[in-house]
């Protein structure tokens, strides 16, 4: 399967602590590029989503916000009592230096920090839930990535057809183009050199037409895409072949461009060019 790097998850569980989320962004990279924003205190989790993200992916630049819900406030508070305690002792004696001073109204004692608290969290059930929750973004995240893929996939196929398409048809052109291009040639050369120089005008057609052969080219234009194609059946993480590949095709297409010897093959060549840079901003995208 091929995929995308771009893509886009988010997934929410409760647990021991309250309500977890987690959000996941991924866009295009040349390397596998992990940025983790995380709630404080869930500072512990950073090395496992590290983990089980570059399991699952292979490039892209994946940004991993984890944090409370908005339930996270709704978790159960416990009184402090040896805070309680000792703000009572503190009172007293106060008290007694101040005894003109009003005494500690409840609120008062409920806002002293360290008076409420929340119960121990179990940092073993808060470790499994960020684990689960995390897993069940990346599958979002991979899917969302595989469906993109899939479609890039298409549209490379579509481009690789268009491409052998052209070149069926300029195939049969060449020989007819560099036949009429050699007559141009070894007539000029007559009329330059007269009849003295018969010898010059065989050896200037002959470096001609050496120069002129493209059969190579369209050869390898074709094992190209055959591999293109391969690489796509394959799938994978595949991107940096493809691209490599697009940058083979555009070094063909340029070298027919620069051996055209007529105008048909040029615009042939300008046409591939074209294709073959679309196949490039598209493997981009591509894991």
């Amino acid at each position: 399967m091929i995929y995308s790097m771009t893509g886009y998850a988010v997934a929410s569980a409760d647990s021991p602590r309250g309500a977890l989320a987690i959000e996941l962004r991924s866009v295009n990279s040349r390397f596998l590029d992990v940025q983790l924003r995380v709630a404080e205190e869930l500072r512990a989790a950073e090395p496992v989503l590290r983990e089980l993200i570059s399991r699952r992916i292979a490039r892209g630049k994946v940004e991993c916000r984890l944090y409370f819900g908005n339930s996270a406030s709704q978790v159960p508070q416990q009184l402090n009592r040896d805070a309680i305690r000792q703000l009572r002792t503190m009172a007293a004696e106060a008290a007694r230096e101040f005894p003109e001073a009003a005494p500690l109204r409840l609120a008062d004692v409920l806002r002293w920090p360290g008076v409420l608290a929340e119960p121990a969290a179990n940092e073993d059930q808060t470790r499994i839930a960020i684990d689960r929750l995390c897993r069940s973004a990346l599958d979002e995240l991979c899917a969302a990535r595989g469906r993109e893929g899939a479609k890039l996939a298409a549209i490379l196929l579509r481009r690789v057809a268009e491409m052998r398409k052209r070149l069926a048809e300029v195939a049969p052109l060449v020989p007819e183009a560099v036949a009429a291009y050699r007559a141009k040639l070894a007539e000029r050369l007559r009329e330059a050199l007269g009849a003295a120089g018969e010898e010059r005008v065989r050896a200037e057609i002959a470096l001609f037409a050496a120069k002129s052969d493209v059969d190579e080219e369209l050869t390898r234009l074709a094992t190209h895409l055959d591999e293109v194609e391969r690489t796509l059946a394959q799938g994978g993480a595949v991107g940096k072949r493809l691209d490599f590949l697009a940058q083979e095709l555009n070094r063909e297409a340029n070298t027919l461009a620069a051996k055209a010897a007529g105008l048909k093959i040029a615009d042939c060549a300008l046409e591939l060019k074209l294709l073959i840079e679309q196949i490039r901003e598209q493997v981009q995208n591509i894991e």
